[in-house]
């Protein structure tokens, strides 16, 4: 695997095991709203497997409705100390190769690739296809927890580009809403305050970034896809979601075809609970044909 690789196929990864090679594999199962992972991990895993927790090891643990949450949204980066130690509770080393896994497409998964690769890890990739492609292939599961050695590995936070709110208010170049178009639209709204989008961005569904098997799209693919939605050469690309969760999937999406893109940590659900920030509702990424959603 090459600091270059986004993605690594079922087949490779079952090789690099029985050849014996070192790798760190994590599995980040996690749904909004759904049952905790640890559950489902302990149920069957790839073997040797280490449970990483995205609510308290990839995010900052915050109470609905407090002041932290309103400042910094749902998921809040964890400080650098705070992510090096569970790094190296999952037994990574320096130059180690590590593996990260869902069972959602990569889409809860790619929140610890970005934050590995962010923090200066490069042999970090995604598999391709999760879980399912996984056991589709007929390759073995473990049970149980595992328990892995305390790693060493020194996290340097900082590698990739991130904006705030106020890049996202007068972003420059395209800034693309990773999250279900209904939510984008403003028709429904499960866990923010307020409905609708960040006025001038643009719907792009990660679900529209994977083939029917849950597998990514091909690198030409993705390249289409994103032209269409304004992505070109020189121009500056940012992303966003809910909670900065879901987002990473298509900042990873976006390596693989060959494009650097910005993450929006605090996402819709910091943007959402600042009322002097506007919410702009339905399809037009402007929101003026349907108006403007305030806090008041």
């Amino acid at each position: 695997m090459s600091t270059e690789q986004v993605l690594v196929s079922v087949g490779d990864l079952a090789r690099r095991m029985d050849a014996g090679l070192r790798t760190v594999v994590l599995d980040v199962r996690w749904q909004l709203g759904g049952p905790d992972g640890r559950t489902a991990y302990a149920q069957g895993h790839l073997p040797g497997a280490v449970y990483a927790d995205l609510p308290s090891e990839l995010a900052v643990p915050v109470a609905p409705g407090s002041a932290e949450e309103a400042a910094d949204g749902r998921h809040p980066l964890p400080a650098a100390d705070h992510f090096e130690e569970s790094a190296r509770r999952w037994g990574i080393d320096d130059g180690d190769a590590v593996v990260v896994y869902d069972d959602c497409a990569g889409q809860s998964a790619a929140r610890a690739w970005w934050m590995l690769r962010d923090a200066g890890v490069g042999d970090v990739t995604i598999l391709d296809g999760g879980l399912a492609a996984w056991t589709r292939a007929g390759l073995p599961l473990e049970t149980g927890h595992e328990v892995a050695a305390l790693g060493s590995v020194r996290l340097r936070p900082g590698q990739l580009p991130v904006i705030g709110a106020d890049e996202a208010a007068e972003f420059p170049g395209v800034l693309l809403d990773a999250r279900a178009g209904e939510r984008y639209r403003g028709e429904t709204e499960p866990v923010d305050p307020r409905a609708g989008h960040i006025p001038g961005a643009v719907s792009a569904p990660t679900a529209a970034n994977l083939s029917e098997d849950g597998t990514f799209l091909p690198a030409a693919a993705l390249r289409e896809r994103y032209a269409r939605l304004g992505v070109q050469a020189g121009r500056p690309v940012a992303v966003y979601c809910g909670s900065g969760v879901t987002a990473a999937h298509s900042v990873a999406a976006l390596a693989v075809a060959g494009i650097r893109a910005a993450l929006y940590p605090g996402s819709f659900s910091q943007w959402s609970r600042d009322p002097e920030r506007p919410v702009a509702v339905g399809a037009d990424p402007s929101g003026l044909q349907h108006g403007i959603a305030s806090a008041s």
